[in-house]
């Protein structure tokens, strides 16, 4: 049986995400079940029932029938962990939180946030999801944060066993300078020794191996440095789209990303979208690729666009309604500053677009980390596609 505090907690939760005052609904909190605290609060803001009111239903009597047992409870949790383990939130089509979540997040947050480290680790989608909804919902004047130790992803990679660029000659010279320590401690400055061929050949060897040195921690350094991070993915509001000129494939497009001026960026997308179309339509842009011109028209970023597996359907990734043009997409558990501008030669962009892909629901990842606005994750209606 659900004591009366929590009840009172889902019902300011409730109250907040509904933006009404909890106090007219305070009296008669203690007695009621989940359900009607929830249609009480419903009709009083003036919000039609929703399509997925019998998912809500579902999830409100998840909520009521959660259990403070420390057995049941972490039961209850790992089943919500598979739940969670394909979408962003219970219900919203992986965009906003629904009543839902904040009614089940009010129900398990105090058993949530008495969970040891380790026990956490064991339900990494709760703990996630439990990450968002406080957040987006800016549950913290109701409730305790509950602390999130987010993952890491700076990749370490070991020292390769064989060394980059080496051939049989250097693996016989690696072999050869072994022994030869003590020469390379106590140099020798006699030249009348038979020997005097060995220790030149031993010396031309040993500047080689010297040489080789750097380069083998460059590859360890160059994987360090490779993250989403790097690129600097923004929301874009696209204001105006045309067809390219002189090239059949391309499209034109203006697009606002909160600067004084809109960019102009040239997509090949004309085989697949309408430029009226994409037209008010928002995007998310990478904007510190290199400026360049493509075809004569100069593009000023890289439009990212989900596309199938034979590249028959491709379509630009779509921010959530309510994304604000300019804002930055971010990664949870990812820091890191974008580059200023990335550089071509290094290949970042190719290194780390093999990472972007959207899931079984549509919506957009970086290695599985969804792309993230104030509004929600960034999705596509192209499910398990590739991003480019």
């Amino acid at each position: 049986m659900m004591d009366s505090k929590t009840k009172q907690m889902i019902l300011s939760a409730l109250c907040k995400h509904f933006s009404l005052d909890p106090e007219p609904f305070v009296g008669g909190a203690g007695d009621s079940d989940v359900k009607t605290l929830y249609s009480n609060v419903v009709k009083a803001s003036g919000k039609e029932v929703s399509a997925q009111n019998d998912e809500v239903l579902k999830w409100l009597d998840f909520a009521e029938g959660f259990s403070a047992n420390s057995k049941d409870c972490f039961a209850a949790l790992e089943k919500l962990n598979l739940e969670l383990a394909t979408k962003s939130v219970l219900l919203g089509n992986g965009l906003t939180p629904s009543a839902a979540d904040v009614a089940v997040f009010s129900a398990l947050h105090s058993s949530v946030l008495g969970l040891s480290d380790s026990d956490k680790e064991k339900v990494p989608h709760v703990i996630r999801w439990v990450n968002y909804i406080q957040k987006k919902e800016e549950l913290s004047t109701l409730f305790a944060p509950i602390p999130v130790k987010l993952p890491e992803f700076d990749f370490e990679v070991s020292k390769p066993a064989i060394k980059v660029g080496a051939n049989s000659n250097t693996k016989k010279a690696a072999e050869v300078v072994k022994p030869v320590d003590k020469s390379e401690a106590q140099p020798s400055a006699k030249k009348t020794e038979p020997e005097e061929p060995k220790k030149k050949d031993t010396k031309e060897k040993d500047a080689k191996k010297e040489k080789k040195k750097p380069a083998e921690t460059e590859p360890a350094k160059k994987e360090a440095e490779l993250s989403v991070s790097l690129l600097n993915i923004q929301v874009g509001l696209i204001r105006k789209a045309w067809k390219h000129p002189s090239a059949d494939s391309l499209l034109v497009e203006e697009i606002d990303v909160g600067e004084d001026k809109v960019r102009q960026v040239v997509s090949g997308l004309a085989k697949f979208c309408n430029p009226d179309d994409l037209t008010n339509r928002l995007v998310a842009l990478i904007t510190n690729v290199k400026p360049g011109k493509l075809r004569d028209v100069m593009s000023q970023g890289l439009v990212l666009c989900a596309s199938s597996e034979d590249h028959s359907v491709v379509e630009p990734l779509l921010p959530p309604a309510g994304a604000k043009p300019g804002e930055r997409v971010s990664f949870s558990g990812i820091e890191g500053k974008p580059e200023d501008v990335l550089n071509p030669k290094k290949k970042q962009l190719e290194k780390i677009t093999p990472g972007l892909y959207t899931d079984e629901n549509g919506v957009a990842t970086y290695k599985g980390i969804p792309f993230m606005t104030s509004a929600g994750p960034c999705t596509s209606s192209i499910p398990k596609a590739t991003i480019k």
